[in-house]
């Protein structure tokens, strides 16, 4: 029997990714890609049965049709917050296992405290790296988020990133769902999905909803000037 490559999963999902690209007319944008993932007490089982790495794979596909570089930027948090090495199609096998499970630097199945992540992410893209490209943001999380990530979210709306939050799981996420009405920013520049079972999603499904409202953002945060048409 022929060996199948390894490559073979992301490259269906970049293909499927293309798909909604084109949908969505976003065919022509160059942004960068980041993830953060929620590393709390209650997220432990989904990393032990696969299904964060699979999440990674997943927004890496994106990353791979967005990125000039092909590069995920990946950041876990709890009630500490660390950046782990980006994420690529030359190293994203085992990649949860390599970099957070077997990681002894990195502080894990505490309590959750979104600010100084979110405070770190926009540090990165626009201090560290500047640049005139768009930043799309996929925040992975299962309940729990604190309020002053409201804050950090309407200051940070004059910046180019927009900020992707995945709800999984069965909570409430009272915080998160009011994402879209929070007033005092000069752009919506944040947007909430729940997926109570993000293993059992296609990829399809997936890609769809989390880009659906990207687009309107890039072209208010256009208009805004806030990243370059």
């Amino acid at each position: 029997m022929e060996a199948v490559s390894p490559l073979a999963p992301i490259d269906l999902r970049k293909k499927i990714v293309q798909m909604a690209l084109e949908k969505k007319q976003l065919t022509s944008v160059m942004a960068r890609v980041g993830l953060v993932l929620d590393i709390t007490g209650s997220m432990h089982a989904l990393y032990k049965n696969g299904t964060v790495q699979e999440v990674v794979e997943r927004i890496l596909a994106v990353a791979c049709k967005f990125d000039d570089n092909g590069a995920l930027d990946v950041w876990v948090y709890d009630n500490d917050f660390s950046r782990l090495p980006p994420a690529t199609e030359n190293n994203f096998d085992r990649y949860v296992q390599k970099h957070v499970m077997n990681n002894k630097d990195i502080h894990k199945l505490g309590r959750n405290n979104e600010p100084p992540v979110m405070m770190d992410v926009i540090r990165k893209y626009t201090v560290e790296e500047d640049s005139p490209l768009p930043v799309f943001l996929v925040f992975i999380n299962d309940g729990g988020v604190v309020k002053p990530i409201k804050k950090v979210i309407i200051d940070s709306a004059v910046q180019p990133i927009f900020w992707q939050f995945v709800g999984i799981g069965n909570s409430d996420f009272e915080v998160l769902k009011q994402l879209d009405t929070m007033e005092g920013r000069l752009v919506d520049n944040a947007n909430f999905i729940h997926i109570k079972d993000i293993a059992s999603i296609s990829d399809e499904q997936l890609y769809h909803l989390l880009l659906n409202e990207f687009p309107v953002w890039l072209k208010e945060a256009a208009n805004k000037r806030i990243i370059r048409k």
